[in-house]
């Protein structure tokens, strides 16, 4: 409980990282921020008017504005602020599920899918086809991120948690929060990182599909024990949650502009809200093991986050990847779906033990992805000032032809 106040002091501070940094023309932006649209006044006169008609029409004075609109800049105004407290009201609701974790039991299962599809729509009706089609022509980031997520992050798992003497059923836990694929709630960071949202989702998918062959096959291999997991339902979830939203929403961005327009004012709102009860739901579902989990756990738990982020940034850094792409890996290798590890723990050992882990690690996530976001968001992406042509030979662009001529050692054309 101590380190949860520490949280409840710190985030407050770092709260106003969360505020819009300006305007885009566009409308682009993510749920969790909002665009407030600017309008000026001005008076266009033609050229034949008189030096009298030009001085009556200068003193004649601007419109007055409607409700409608002087309604509208006091819901954007109060949009803004409340975005901007983000990490505060993910606190508050996270302390409020603590305290009376039954006030959260109408929050059923078809409410947290919802929740989640609306996070994933306001988030895809800020998206073109034309991202993912620039994302997917160079797949290095995805297949560099599906690694930091399945390789190193279980092994710093197992690392830590020998390191820190646990017990073997933790250690299970542990290595079960390392072996999951990444959360949703990591492409609305990656924005507030400046980093590449589109990038985010398709990482985002690639794991959370990778996560029905790979979750068992690492269990297996670290903890010597086969998590069952039914592939089906990982694959409809999947669809249901997080790519038919976010294809609905590019497709109403493509076909519907102005519908957008009109609708994207409002979902930072529905952003925050769905983030915020999705938490708390989580938290009121697993209260007792957070209450019981002594720090001997919650430090090695937060710093698979920390550390996982700072890897995942480094390792993507020194292999010569930019500084949006690295930022983007760093958000996705630190912000597990620790709810479905928690399931999975909850499902599949024996051990009540082992699903302690992930019920921590489902504020220790939140609250790092939060900070790094936090920090990011302050510092600035430099463009470069020479393109490097050497990135094209290290990193050219994805050819099926190629791929397969260096399998069987041909040289492509």
């Amino acid at each position: 409980m101590k380190i949860s106040a520490c949280a409840l002091c710190l985030l407050p501070a770092l709260a106003s990282a969360f505020a819009p940094t300006g305007i885009q023309s566009q409308f682009k932006v993510a749920p969790g921020l909002s665009a407030v649209p600017q309008f000026s006044a001005s008076i266009n006169v033609p050229a034949t008017k008189s030096a009298s008609a030009l001085q009556m029409s200068a003193a004649t004075p601007a419109k007055e504005e409607t409700f409608g609109s002087k309604a509208f800049k006091v819901y954007t105004k109060t949009a803004a602020t409340a975005t901007t407290l983000f990490p505060l009201w993910t606190v508050l609701f996270t302390a409020f599920a603590l305290k009376s974790p039954s006030s959260f039991d109408w929050f059923t299962t078809d409410y947290f899918t919802g929740a989640l599809a609306a996070l994933m729509l306001s988030m895809g009706i800020t998206l073109k086809p034309a991202d993912f089609v620039r994302v997917g022509a160079r797949p290095n980031a995805v297949f560099m991120q599906f690694t930091l997520c399945y390789a190193m992050m279980p092994v710093l798992a197992l690392a830590l948690g020998k390191a820190f003497a646990l017990d073997p059923s933790l250690i299970a836990g542990m290595v079960l929060v390392g072996s999951i694929n990444g959360g949703q709630a990591s492409n609305l960071c990656t924005y507030i990182a400046k980093g590449n949202v589109a990038l985010s989702v398709l990482m985002t998918t690639a794991t959370t599909i990778g996560a029905i062959f790979m979750t068992p096959l690492l269990c297996k291999g670290l903890l010597g024990a086969v998590v069952p997991v039914d592939a089906a339902g990982i694959a409809k979830s999947t669809i249901q949650v997080v790519l038919a939203p976010i294809a609905l929403g590019m497709s109403l961005n493509k076909w519907a502009p102005r519908f957008v327009a009109a609708i994207l004012p409002f979902s930072p709102v529905v952003g925050v809200i769905s983030t915020c009860l999705l938490v708390a739901s989580a938290v009121a579902q697993v209260v007792e093991p957070i209450l019981n989990a002594g720090l001997s756990l919650q430090m090695p738990i937060f710093l698979l986050h920390l550390l996982g982020g700072l890897i995942g940034y480094m390792l993507p850094r020194l292999s010569g990847f930019g500084e949006v792409a690295c930022r983007t890996m760093a958000i996705e290798t630190s912000m597990k779906s620790s709810a479905f590890g928690f399931l999975l723990a909850k499902l599949h050992f024996g051990e009540y033990a082992a699903r302690v882990p992930a019920a921590v690690s489902v504020v220790w996530m939140a609250l790092t992805g939060s900070i790094l976001a936090v920090i990011w968001r302050y510092i600035p992406v430099k463009a470069p000032e020479k393109f490097d042509r050497s990135l094209l030979e290290k990193y050219p662009p994805f050819s099926a032809k190629r791929f397969f001529g260096r399998l069987t050692g041909k040289k492509a054309d």
